[in-house]
């Protein structure tokens, strides 16, 4: 399926969560192996002995085609007995591990036990789904997203899972990303002299993509195309996830201009719904030409038309 008229060249994604998966699904429909996504991996975390990726996983399986297309995340048609079994022995079952998910877990903790590197066992999962685009972890050094509350610190997925995102957030910091930097694979696509244009899908600005851009380095690699960013926030909401309630929280208004404001500087194209076409004037005035769309996917055919506007607009951008 893919279209060489809407660009030519290849393609980097920025992406985590489930919006980000869906960009990036929608781009792979277009692209096939012009695309390398950069995935998130300040939500990785050490449970029961296993190292979990959870952004990573939720991109593998969308581009995959096995992702569970209620909730986003995690496998479709997946069984529970590990966990049903884990809570009956009293062990924690608050984050939850469906049966053929877990070895995947297994897998990647065996091998990075190993000394093998992030990317590397990741690259090797993607083949083995089948998944033409690159699929690149963010660096291959652990970083790990801590949540500040009124009350004190909290680990990501505590906060995101055990405590399902109801207690008030301060601010983030992501423990560990003054030691890493970008892997080879990573500068290697962003360097690529081929590369046509960034995607910064629409993920949680503060815990999916800022993470990204807080590795040492990343951001200057940004400078090579145009970087089109997609806003995750429709009339005052996020789609999925707690970025309009984040927003709010830290005293910011939970609309689409907010988050362009935070991509000011090294974006060139903003893309909204038409329900926020009010905001493109205020946007613009950032140093941002706007695209006003349909920014909604609702299902497939939603997510490679909203990717094939987000290239068209890329290559716009490029030539002028």
């Amino acid at each position: 399926m893919s279209n060489p008229g809407l660009t030519s060249g290849n393609v980097v994604a920025l992406a985590g969560g489930v919006g980000g998966a869906k960009l990036a699904h929608g781009l792979a429909a277009h692209l096939g192996d012009r695309l390398s996504v950069i995935v998130n991996t300040g939500d990785d975390f050490e449970h029961l002995g296993l190292s979990i990726c959870p952004d990573i996983d939720t991109v593998l399986y969308t581009l995959a085609g096995i992702a569970n297309r209620a909730q986003g995340w995690g496998i479709e048609g997946e069984s529970w007995s590990f966990l049903d079994q884990l809570g009956r022995l009293g062990g924690p079952d608050w984050f939850r591990l469906g049966d053929r998910d877990v070895a995947l877990h297994v897998l990647r903790s065996l091998r990075l036990r190993a000394g093998e590197k992030l990317t590397a066992v990741n690259s090797g999962f993607a083949r083995r789904l089948g998944i033409a685009a690159t699929v690149l972890p963010m660096c291959d050094e652990p970083v790990r997203t801590v949540v500040a509350t009124p009350d004190g610190e909290l680990p990501f997925q505590d906060y995101f899972v055990r405590l399902r995102c109801e207690v008030p957030v301060t601010g983030f910091r992501f423990d560990g990303v003054e030691r890493a930097g970008p892997s080879r694979e990573v500068l290697a696509a962003l360097r690529d002299p081929d590369l046509s244009a960034i995607v910064i899908c629409p993920s949680n600005p503060f815990v999916s993509i800022d993470p990204i851009l807080s590795v040492p380095g990343m951001r200057a690699e940004l400078g090579r195309a145009p970087v089109v960013a997609v806003s995750p926030i429709i009339a005052g909401q996020a789609v999925k996830g707690p970025a309009a309630k984040m927003m709010r929280e830290l005293d910011m208004p939970a609309i689409a201009l907010a988050v362009a404001r935070r991509y000011a500087g090294f974006a060139t194209g903003f893309v909204i719904d038409h329900a926020d076409a009010a905001q493109a004037q205020e946007i613009e005035a950032l140093g941002m030409k706007v695209l006003a769309t349909d920014a909604l996917m609702r299902d497939e055919a939603d997510r490679a038309r909203l990717a094939g506007e987000c290239l068209a607009f890329a290559e716009m951008l490029h030539h002028g």
